[in-house]
């Protein structure tokens, strides 16, 4: 008498998750500022901008404005350096907005640059902040010595 498949002990069983619940998950992970990323994407404008539509959507009409510029400078100087340093910027722009709490530590701090007086706190924000960028930058696989 068959009973229907029956589980082998160490035998993964078949799960089933419900999208609308992962993304529930997701949107809440983001917010507390856990975050499982996602790999960093090849530095294409598709791949790019679809990241963005996931991590950070309220970017994307300035992605799509920058690529509008970046492509007319491109054709205008029949030069593809417009292209790729706008690909250089949003590469960077979405290694940085994919961990939550490293983007909102930088936003934190060029706030705090833009009022700060003291020269030691000055310095010490521009520390912070370029520590923060070398590091999406190098996430990004980004040399940082490229020119446009």
């Amino acid at each position: 008498m068959s009973r229907g498949p029956v589980a082998r002990p160490g035998a993964a069983l078949p799960v089933r998750f419900d999208s609308a619940f992962e993304e529930a998950a997701e949107k809440n992970d983001r917010e507390f500022g856990i975050i499982k990323s996602d790999p960093q994407p090849k530095a294409t404008a598709e791949e790019l901008c679809a990241a963005l539509v996931r991590i950070a959507p309220s970017q994307v009409a300035a992605f799509d404005a920058d690529r509008t510029k970046a492509m007319a400078a491109a054709r205008e100087h029949v030069d593809a350096a417009p292209m790729r340093r706008f690909l250089r910027q949003w590469a960077l722009t979405v290694a940085i907005e994919r961990h939550p709490a490293r983007a909102a530590r930088l936003r934190e701090l060029e706030a705090r640059a833009a009022q700060v007086e003291n020269l030691a706190e000055a310095r010490a924000i521009a520390a912070e902040v370029s520590a923060i960028r070398t590091e999406a930058l190098d996430e990004a696989g980004i040399d940082r010595r490229a020119g446009g």
